[in-house]
């Protein structure tokens, strides 16, 4: 029954208006260095979840106080620091909803109406317990703790059901063989455009330099699988053409987000004029046979 009521908010367009007005609202954000920040670029994985746990386990943790005779100031405090940490966790959410896929944008702007709703029901709370309504605040804060619960289920099936923040390269390194892989031969590549092919079905972004030097990557952008063969090079980097995250290509390190999570990379040598790609592994490439 959940999960094909969840099925079908992916498969609901109704709010899909109100979803690129808000999208782009976001995106029109002057957040500059700190969109990266948001997202959450230099902890390697998505921010969001780490900042939700404050309010919800201030909340979680007031609805237990509540049980308990005596304990409604001690409520009272922890609901609003869930109130004061909502904030940054709602903006942090925010940044990566307006870059996913238009179906994710669906459940996730369920969501954050969930969230938004439980912020509105621990902010009446507060109020009736501050005029000493403590019956009427602990109901609405039981009410508020329902609708994160709500929240939390749309916010799961974003993650584990639909991927969004997971790192869409992830694979690479589990599937691509070991050893070196001709993919082609060297006139085959013009310099300074970028080209796709394949090793074992996984596709592989190559670009050649103008100066001979090869570059591979993993073609799918490690954000949301975009084609980096189709992005734009720029100063020794390729830019996604879906949400604009941008990669070096001598490591494939993730220089501006949205993505998290960097491009595996491989190694590069020619052989009989032939270009042949290798599986970098963690650590220094061989001077012997990378370029």
């Amino acid at each position: 029954m959940v999960p094909r009521f969840l099925d079908g908010v992916e498969r609901w367009p109704r709010g899909d208006a109100v979803i690129d007005a808000l999208s782009r609202g976001v995106r029109a954000l002057p957040l500059r260095g700190g969109r990266d920040l948001l997202h959450g670029r230099w902890l390697g994985h998505p921010v969001h979840p780490l900042l939700v746990q404050v309010p919800v386990g201030s909340w979680l943790s007031a609805a237990v106080l509540d049980l308990r005779p005596g304990r409604a100031r001690e409520a009272g405090s922890l609901i609003t620091v869930g109130l004061a940490a909502a904030a940054p966790a709602a903006l942090a959410g925010a940044v990566d909803w307006a870059d996913l896929h238009r179906r994710q944008q669906r459940v996730g702007l369920v969501h954050a109406l969930a969230n938004t709703a439980a912020v509105g029901l621990y902010a009446a709370s507060l109020a009736c317990r501050a005029k000493g309504r403590t019956k009427a605040g602990r109901g609405l804060g039981f009410l508020g703790l329902t609708a994160v619960a709500t929240g939390g289920l749309l916010g799961g099936h974003l993650a584990y059901r639909q991927a969004a923040g997971v790192n869409h390269a992830e694979e690479v390194p589990q599937v691509v063989p070991a050893g070196w892989h001709r993919i082609g031969s060297v006139a085959e590549f013009p310099a300074g455009r970028t080209a796709r092919r394949t090793v074992d079905d996984v596709p592989v972004l190559v670009v050649r330099e103008a100066d001979g030097d090869f570059y591979a990557l993993a073609e799918r952008c490690s954000h949301l699988a975009g084609p980096l063969s189709e992005g734009t090079l720029e100063d020794g980097c390729v830019r996604c053409p879906w949400h604009g995250s941008v990669f070096r290509l001598a490591d494939g390190w993730n220089v501006q987000g949205p993505a998290t999570s960097p491009q595996p990379v491989f190694d590069t040598r020619v052989v009989d004029g032939h270009l042949e790609v290798r599986l970098r592994e963690p650590g220094p490439a061989e001077d012997d046979t990378a370029q």
